[in-house]
């Protein structure tokens, strides 16, 4: 069996009190680099044995180094730059992040020295047998919010065509994945926020009214992130997981797949797309009439509230979704991760680890 995998996660894991000490003691000047980096691999060795003893099949560090779950990966491209906001770019129901973003101020490029290659290095350490899955944000985020979220983005003048910008990221993310391969990866996830925006109604009128033509747009986007792939060697899978926000248990975007299912789905080369199915704001499985050959990773778990689903409605809905994708193309998930931002969301660690136990039981019954 090769990834994704019938039970599988969308990659973060709630941070332990002694991690969340520590990054915000360096924040402060308290500890230096190497007295943070000494207990986040505690943290992430302690992670990565309860990863295995719940059983999965491919682990993640959690993102235990990152204070958002794309950001941090941005910042470290050559070309982009880490900006303060006074507020964060998207409204959350309820709680807000950080108000940290960035801006592009030179030609995009993927670093020969970027962290998460030695974050993913360590991870190839620890984890033994057991394969690394290594999740990045998708090409189109990028873009999306120094270009689109941006009311006044101002393009340098290399990217005054928007088109050598496109091209110029995909050929970064074509470096990332090479680079990541050359370091022993075979799992790659690209996590994406934009599709949620795009099947947002709300979403889509407002960038209407700025001028912008969402469904022009996600065409280029699939046009972007299929260049980009066409690095990924044939013994490597990356995958895509869709998002609509996922900080502190709150959400940002509600809408099916619809309007983005034929660009998306038809046409996007990733072999899987981990998809949130836990409530009523991502809307029903017709959508998924639009898959060719990619798996579908059903996120039919929430990892936003503590109360365990009723297995048996997950497994009708399981088949449910059949009637659109054959069984053996389908797999299960937790809708997001527990933690995309470092603040976490609102359940324990306990409750986290039998929302995993959840998904395997149902998996191992429903494929068996």
């Amino acid at each position: 069996m090769s990834a994704p995998y019938k039970y599988d996660i969308v990659g973060s894991f709630l941070r332990d009190k002694e991690i969340k000490q520590a990054r915000e003691g360096f924040s402060l000047g308290k500890i230096n680099q190497s007295q943070l980096e000494e207990i986040e691999n505690k943290s992430i060795e302690n992670l990565v044995n309860e990863e295995k003893a719940v059983g999965l099949k491919a682990v993640t560090d959690g993102e235990f180094r990152r204070a958002f779950w794309h950001l941090d990966f941005l910042w470290d491209l050559k070309g982009v730059e880490k900006v303060a906001v006074e507020h964060f770019s998207i409204a959350f129901k309820g709680h807000q992040p950080k108000s940290q973003t960035l801006e592009i101020v030179d030609k995009i490029d993927f670093p020969e020295d970027h962290p998460f290659l030695k974050h993913f290095k360590f991870m190839q350490r620890v984890s033994g047998e057991t394969e690394v899955k290594q999740c990045i944000p998708s090409p189109s985020m990028l873009h999306l919010i120094c270009c689109i979220r941006e009311e006044n983005y101002q393009p340098i003048e290399r990217y005054q065509d928007n088109d050598v910008l496109l091209k110029d990221i995909a050929y970064a993310y074509q470096k990332a994945i090479k680079a990541f391969y050359n370091a022993g990866c075979r799992y790659l996830q690209l996590d994406d926020t934009s599709w949620g925006e795009f099947c947002s109604k709300e979403k889509r009128e407002a960038y209407k009214a700025r001028g912008i033509d969402v469904d022009e747009l996600a065409k280029k986007y699939v046009d972007m992130i299929n260049l980009a792939l066409e690095a990924k060697p044939n013994d490597m899978v990356i995958t895509m997981h869709i998002c609509r926000g996922n900080f502190r248990s709150t959400w940002f975007t509600s809408g099916g797949y619809e309007p983005v299912a034929k660009t998306l789905f038809g046409n996007c080369k990733v072999d899987g797309f981990f998809l949130e199915y836990d409530s009523e704001r991502a809307g029903g499985f017709e959508p998924l009439r639009y898959i060719q050959d990619q798996k579908v990773i059903l996120g039919l778990v929430t990892s936003k509230e503590a109360k365990l689903e009723n297995k048996e409605e997950i497994i009708k809905r399981i088949h449910e979704a059949e009637k659109y994708v054959p069984l053996n193309q389908l797999a299960l998930s937790p809708q997001c991760g527990f933690a995309s931002t470092e603040e976490g969301n609102l359940l324990t660690k306990e409750e986290q680890w039998n929302k995993i136990k959840l998904v395997k039981e149902i998996a191992e019954e429903v494929w068996q």
